[in-house]
């Protein structure tokens, strides 16, 4: 038996069924749903004075409201978190369908960018909806090797790779021009020097030694030291940088609720400054499972006729990100939720490979 948000009125178990009926009819056709309809659907034998009855405890309670002057009800925030919480049947995948997914992201196996790009467009496809993946969250990346390469000029090309087998690379000019035996000798004297270490001791041991030593250095260290700062420092800010792959966007304006012309350009506002989207998935990251914010439970005013499905994803038994979707309220949540799971897996087991 679940409880209305005041806690002092139960919902009967005749009005659950008549509450369970009204979301699915909604869900599937987005119009309010009238007493008579109810009647018919729920299959019990109920005068239409009685079935009235039940839908106002219902609207009292909360659960559901009358948009307009229309006899119809449609289910509110309370009433959908009560339907998820309680009512919900949660359809199996199919194994075909599963397979299916699976081979899409194998079949996109690369850099993780590219792994979590196409998750996202996985997502939207299977859902209809906005498709929103995080990138992986690494809390210490280290140095694991760097590369000068010369180039025209007095130009150089830093590349260093990170132990999550990350790629960083950064153009710099120099004073002068330099041999590459003389930058393959810097480049190894670095890699002796901090091979293994976490970057933030890198970058700070580097600048110590520009202080300590710039007297006694020779020219092509004193270059190498300088340029492998700056691409440690544009490795930093890529791995504290949050960001996200939202894919799907378009798929909402499917949905009348939200396809007002000033609905979408919020919406669309909030997908391309994303630090609200972010803050809702770092709210998920510690949690178990499948997390669901409906309308206003997301904190936020320009989500509040959308629900965001979330679960986590990780690597070696750690969580390093949060994927979901983004549609209306209405959402089939029945076949989302499942979805949202099992591509929050497949991403868990390509990360893996």
């Amino acid at each position: 038996m679940a409880s209305t948000a005041d806690g002092d009125n139960q919902v009967s178990e005749r009005a659950q069924r008549f509450l369970k009926v009204l979301i699915e009819r909604y869900i599937r056709d987005g119009q309010p749903v009238g007493s008579r309809t109810l009647s018919k659907e729920t299959g019990l034998d109920l005068s239409p004075a009685t079935v009235r009855n039940v839908m106002a405890d219902l609207e009292e309670m909360g659960l559901v409201s009358s948009p307009h002057t229309s006899a119809g009800r449609v289910p509110t925030d309370l009433g959908y978190r009560l339907f998820i919480d309680s009512l919900l049947t949660v359809k199996r995948l199919a194994t075909q369908e599963v397979d299916a997914m699976r081979r899409r992201l194998n079949d996109d196996l690369g850099d993780a960018s590219a792994l979590i790009e196409s998750t996202s467009q996985l997502l939207s496809g299977v859902t209809q909806l906005a498709g929103v993946v995080m990138m992986p969250r690494h809390e210490h990346s280290a140095f694991r090797q760097i590369e000068f390469l010369p180039l025209s000029g007095n130009r150089v090309l830093a590349i260093l790779v990170t132990s999550e087998d990350e790629v960083h690379n950064r153009i710099v000019s120099t004073d002068r021009s330099c041999l590459p035996a003389e930058l393959e000798r810097a480049a190894n004297c670095l890699n002796d020097m901090f091979t293994g270490q976490d970057l933030h001791e890198v970058r700070r041991r580097l600048v110590a030694d520009m202080k300590a030593t710039r007297e006694r250095m020779d020219q092509v260290m004193l270059q190498a030291i300088e340029i492998a700062q700056r691409v440690v420092e544009v490795a930093e800010t890529a791995e504290g940088a949050d960001d996200c792959f939202i894919a799907g966007q378009t798929n909402l304006m499917e949905f009348n609720e939200l396809a007002s012309v000033e609905r979408l350009k919020e919406l669309f506002d909030a997908f391309t400054e994303k630090s609200q989207i972010l803050h809702l998935l770092d709210r998920c990251i510690a949690a178990e499972g499948v997390q669901i914010f409906v309308g206003e439970e997301s904190g936020y005013q320009l989500l509040d006729n959308c629900s965001l499905v979330t679960a986590p994803y990780g690597n070696d038994d750690q969580v390093i990100g949060v994927l979901g979707v983004i549609g209306p309220t209405r959402m089939n949540y029945s076949r989302v939720i499942p979805l949202v799971d099992m591509t929050a897996r497949l991403l868990t087991a390509a990360l893996r490979r």
